[in-house]
């Protein structure tokens, strides 16, 4: 989106959906119908197994809405002061905002922070391309909607997986629009190991077919048994698998479906974006920092070593211990402290 231009935005609070026609005056109020509770039964039964760390999460004050990008939906939720430094965060392929629902919150109280849904998954609408330079250009699109740019204020991203791909896309496009990109456990590897991963049957982010359609399933119960992570692994709260998986999809009529557009999977996906994924990271502008896993399939110790090879010295990167790719879903709150050090580092 150019500067200037106008989004629809629509916000939702305590129960009411507060729309602004071309983000002038309140003009409807409606009770709000077609977005989920976080904890559902369907998913949390009585509650007894949720943390209390997880419901303080919750329980602190956000906005959720829309805003409207060339005709299309796209789902956030904002935490914090507006006055505050911007924090914006994503997720990776086929994930959604509410990865980070219980993540930003132990960020509110010193940052804005908005979280949303990349175009074509979770709540978001699927408009134009999936290619690269489409993906880069949600961050701005999205900041200049909900006037993160206001005042000459530069967020800074925090995308996790493929979203971290964007993010490298975004500040490349806009080099002076961002304050910098915590990259969180991208699939950064040497060619040769990249290639040798690639023949053990796994797939790069991305990978599908868009002309499939989307299965539909007979129960949640039956939908929720092929919720599975890319790359496969156990978690460290076990809990959130169930969260995560309730969110990523919808129910229509009798059945359940994933929320996701099959759309997502047009794009080129060559091997080269992923071969050279570690010199996009080390060439790409501003500030960068790294937190990934510790037991990551993705990023290693050598991935470390490569990155440092590859001209990344000065690029903060930081293991977080008994994590694996899905390090929010496996250590949530080491994960919060790992960021709070980046953006003490950076003096944010």
């Amino acid at each position: 989106m150019s500067r200037g231009r106008r989004a629809r935005l629509s916000w939702f609070h305590k129960d009411h959906t507060i729309r602004y026609g071309e983000c002038a005056e309140m003009n409807k109020i409606n009770a709000i119908h077609e977005l989920a509770k976080d904890i559902d039964p369907v998913w949390a039964g009585d509650e007894a197994h949720i943390p209390e760390w997880f419901a303080w999460a919750l329980s602190v004050p956000r906005e959720e809405g829309f805003v409207e990008v060339d005709g299309a939906r796209v789902h956030y939720f904002r935490w914090g002061m507006r006055d505050r430094p911007k924090l914006l965060m994503t997720h990776g392929f086929l994930a959604h905002a509410r990865c980070f629902a219980f993540i930003a919150p132990y960020l509110a109280e010193d940052y804005d922070v908005v979280a949303f849904d990349l175009a074509g998954m979770g709540d978001s609408e699927m408009r134009g391309l999936a290619d690269i330079a489409a993906r880069g250009s949600e961050f701005a699109e999205i900041s200049e909607a909900l006037n993160l740019f206001a005042d000459g204020a530069k967020p800074t991203i925090i995308a996790h997986s493929f979203g971290s791909g964007a993010a490298l896309t975004a500040v490349t496009q806009s080099p002076d629009a961002f304050a910098g990109v915590i990259v969180c456990d991208l699939m950064v590897m040497r060619p040769e190991k990249l290639e040798k991963y690639w023949t053990m049957g796994r797939s790069s982010p991305g990978s599908g077919n868009p002309d499939k359609p989307v299965r539909r399933y007979p129960s949640y119960e039956a939908a929720r048994e092929r919720y599975i992570l890319s790359p496969p692994q156990p978690v460290g709260e076990p809990f959130l698998m169930d969260y995560m998986a309730y969110h990523s999809l919808r129910r229509d009529g009798e059945e359940w479906t994933w929320k996701f557009s099959p759309e997502v999977f047009r794009r080129s996906n060559k091997p080269d974006e992923w071969l050279t994924v570690g010199q996009r990271l080390v060439d790409a502008p501003g500030r960068k920092a790294i937190v990934h896993g510790a037991k990551s399939q993705l990023f290693d110790r050598d991935s470390a070593h490569y990155i440092r090879e590859l001209g990344g010295e000065d690029i903060p990167i930081i293991a977080v211990p008994h994590a694996r790719h899905h390090l929010m879903l496996d250590q949530p709150l080491a994960f919060v402290a790992a960021l709070r050090a980046v953006l003490a580092f950076w003096s944010i």
